[in-house]
């Protein structure tokens, strides 16, 4: 095998009623994974995944085990297979999922841990208080600005840095709809707002990341058997003891995944595999690194076609 390969692994908004059921029923040792999940969660974690209701599967404290189940699953397949990573990286709650499948944190222990995230994110703010929205076409310096010059009317923030002229910002509802009519001002294409309830990578989940060190520090963490890039800073880590603080960094600030997929390009990762639901970081990187070879695995036919991509 001579690719160079980075794997990523999705986050929120990559869910949908159904994910992960083609590959589980394809592969019925995949069962084990699911009753692990469920075990840890006190709910039928399968059964979630694959009937919803969407409603439910939506929230956030939901959402965040269901994935990291589904992206898990469709890991599994590929480590049987040989398929060794040169890096890898997640996408804000996808960071667990990479953790996972370079040893840095027991599966079981990662489940518990996303459920509780996903409900200290949703306890932060109150509901309908907190808005979510995509800028398209500005740079990330004027989305900067335009999130100072907003700022007098509440916190508003540059969330997510995901690809050239894509820029996710988040925080107190005046002050992202301020952020927005500014950013038009500046010339921005469009402003769409997410389906995503709670303003998560802003200084409002500061106490959300307080609360989640305390359950950080209650598992185990291992070195890593391939670097992870980080969110919070684009910085590969492979040690143990730094992987606690930068997932708890990771809350309150930008998730830069422009940086990172440029900072695993710069690694020599020549190829990226997806794995769990979703294309979404597929379209992204395509956007950032156009002459990369960019594959996933969701289903069992993008699992085949990658397999014979690989070997």
């Amino acid at each position: 095998m001579t690719q160079k390969i980075g794997v990523v692994f999705p986050g929120q908004g990559s869910q949908s009623v159904g994910m992960g059921k083609a590959l589980y029923d394809a592969h019925p040792s995949l069962k084990a994974v699911y009753d692990e999940a469920s075990a840890v969660l006190g709910y039928d974690v399968a059964e979630l995944c694959f009937t919803g209701p969407a409603e439910r599967l939506n929230r956030t404290e939901f959402t965040q085990p269901a994935l990291l189940v589904s992206s898990i699953a469709a890991w599994r397949l590929l480590e049987p297979v040989g398929i060794k990573p040169i890096a890898a990286a997640g996408h804000s709650l996808g960071e667990y999922s990479a953790l996972v499948a370079v040893g840095g944190v027991a599966f079981r222990d990662a489940v518990g841990l996303v459920q509780k995230r996903g409900r200290y994110m949703s306890e932060a703010v109150a509901p309908g208080t907190g808005l979510v929205a995509a800028l398209l076409g500005l740079t990330a310096d004027v989305v900067k600005g335009v999130c100072r010059a907003a700022s007098p009317v509440g916190v508003v923030a540059a969330a997510n840095f995901n690809s050239p002229g894509q820029v996710v910002i988040a925080g107190e509802k005046a002050a992202v709809e301020r952020a927005i009519a500014l950013a038009k001002e500046q010339g921005c294409k469009k402003a769409i707002p997410l389906p995503v309830s709670v303003p998560v990578h802003t200084p409002l989940m500061q106490q959300a990341a307080d609360r989640l060190a305390k359950d950080l520090g209650t598992v185990q963490w291992s070195d890593l058997s391939a670097p992870l890039v980080n969110n919070a800073e684009a910085k590969a880590i492979s040690r143990a003891g730094e992987i606690q603080a930068s997932l708890i960094r990771q809350l309150p600030s930008s998730v830069l995944w422009e940086d990172t997929v440029h900072a695993m390009g710069n690694m020599g990762v020549t190829t990226f595999v997806e794995v769990g639901p979703g294309t979404v970081l597929t379209g992204l990187i395509k956007r950032i690194m156009p002459d990369v070879r960019i594959l996933n695995v969701n289903d069992p036919k993008s699992f085949d076609t990658t397999i014979q991509a690989v070997s």
